[in-house]
């Protein structure tokens, strides 16, 4: 009875569902289900999140607020810190951060946190799906047990899934709503429960056996990811041994139409996926007494990039007569990719500090971030101006925004590290623009 009242709520668009934590996944995925018709109750523990949400302005790049403000207006969206609003929900789905710890270990503290404060408000006939990325078995091994031990009898009064998330912030081609979607629930029930729910919002959804697979998946996506990044980095420093340009080589080893997917070389892995999640499966795979020797290695060669850029700085500074400690290095971008505001595991932020440490005078410009801190140390962007890019000693590119004038860069920059080729169409000829 309890599953075919979850059923016919589902169907009707009229469940109500509460999405806990509010980040690119959260609040996109929260849009998404408004937009559908379902009445959504966003919970964050960060204040001034909740607070823009419920004015109806967003904080995200891929959120317009023009698509927020209605959905607010109209009473389908809405957030607070209070847990106690899952009380009144049908569905619960947790997008929660899942860092590493410092030793390179899965930290879900904030998943079993946002579960401990859920359990009180948990009744019979809901659903809760998981979409934090998390090593395989969180979701049978860690959440179940604890839903179990409140009285929740799971697949007939309960219903809980995971289902992986796989937004791509400053993707405008591939969003929440046209994504597929892969569910693994802990019964069959819980899975077509989960399913049914996302078949409102977006057009493919993938069932697969169990929560594990789904989990393994997830990190199957990413690991794929930073394994081929790291090969394009290791041909970075190959090409540069034998005088040959890696993204020429790429260009020309991509014009095969079968047995070839390009990953370009950079100056590090960021942002909240590939450099955590591959870490998560080899340290679940550890437990059985197994290396995961490829993604050790991968992660090696990707984390090395920024120390190798740094290395780039001093050499094509001292190449021209000018030492790195007292030069004025200016870095175009610190978002861990173009167009977002996210620095989550930026490579930037390590390659300003380590820059900083060697006597540099850093700026940066990024239209995105108006300020970071380093070390309590706050920097505050600068306009990227003709003038601003003709007084530094070195332009280093760590992110190509669309809005940096790349003309300009090649134009009036004394010298150029160039670690994302967006100088691309201005290198010939040029011992000023150096690359990977």
């Amino acid at each position: 009875m309890l599953t075919k009242t979850l059923q016919e709520k589902i169907d009707g668009r009229s469940a109500r569902v509460s999405v806990i934590g509010l980040g690119y996944v959260g609040l996109s995925l929260g849009v998404e289900l408004a937009r559908a018709g379902f009445t959504v109750h966003g919970i964050d523990l960060d204040l001034e999140r909740v607070n823009l949400l419920n004015r109806g302005e967003s904080y995200l790049v891929d959120v317009p607020t023009e698509a927020l403000g209605p959905l607010v207006a109209s009473g389908r969206l809405a957030a607070s810190t209070d847990f106690s609003a899952a009380r009144q929900a049908d569905a619960l789905i947790i997008c929660v951060p899942t860092p590493l710890r410092k030793t390179k270990e899965p930290d879900i503290s904030f998943i079993l946190s946002a579960v401990e404060s859920l359990v009180p408000y948990l009744h019979a006939g809901q659903m809760m799906v998981l979409e934090s990325t998390t090593y395989p078995g969180t979701t049978e091994e860690v959440v179940q047990p604890r839903l179990e031990s409140a009285g929740l009898v799971i697949g007939s009064d309960f219903f809980l899934a995971f289902s992986p998330e796989r937004v791509d912030p400053g993707n405008k081609r591939f969003t929440t709503a046209n994504i597929p979607k892969v569910v693994g629930g802990v019964t069959a029930t819980c899975t077509q429960l989960a399913a049914a729910l996302y078949r409102q919002v977006t057009k493919t959804v993938f069932e697969v056996s169990s929560p594990r697979v789904a989990e393994t998946a997830k990190l199957l996506e990413n690991t794929f990811r930073s394994v081929n990044i790291a090969l394009a980095n290791e041909l970075a420093f190959a090409c540069r041994k034998i005088g040959v340009d890696p993204w020429e080589v790429i260009d020309a080893a991509a014009t095969k139409p079968f047995g070839f997917m390009p990953f370009y070389p950079g100056p590090g892995i960021g942002g909240h996926c590939i450099p955590v999640d591959p870490l998560y499966l080899s340290w679940k795979v550890r437990l059985t007494g197994y290396e995961a020797q490829f993604i050790a290695l991968a992660d090696q060669i990707n984390r090395a990039m920024p120390e190798h850029v740094v290395g780039l700085v001093m050499e094509a500074l001292n190449e021209r007569g000018r030492a790195l400690r007292g030069a004025s290095v200016l870095v175009m971008g610190v978002t861990y990719k173009a167009d977002v505001n996210d620095i989550r595991e930026s490579p930037a932020l390590e390659i300003i500090e380590c820059l900083e440490k060697k006597g540099a005078h850093v700026s940066y410009a990024d239209p995105f971030t108006p300020q970071i801190t380093l070390n309590g140390l706050k920097l505050t962007a600068v306009e990227a101006t003709p003038d601003a890019i003709a007084a530094a000693d070195c332009v280093l590119i760590l992110t190509n925004h669309s809005g940096f004038d790349v003309t300009v860069i090649a134009e009036r920059a004394k010298l150029v590290v160039d670690t994302r080729n967006a100088l691309k169409a201005h290198r010939r000829g040029r011992t000023s623009i150096v690359t990977l």
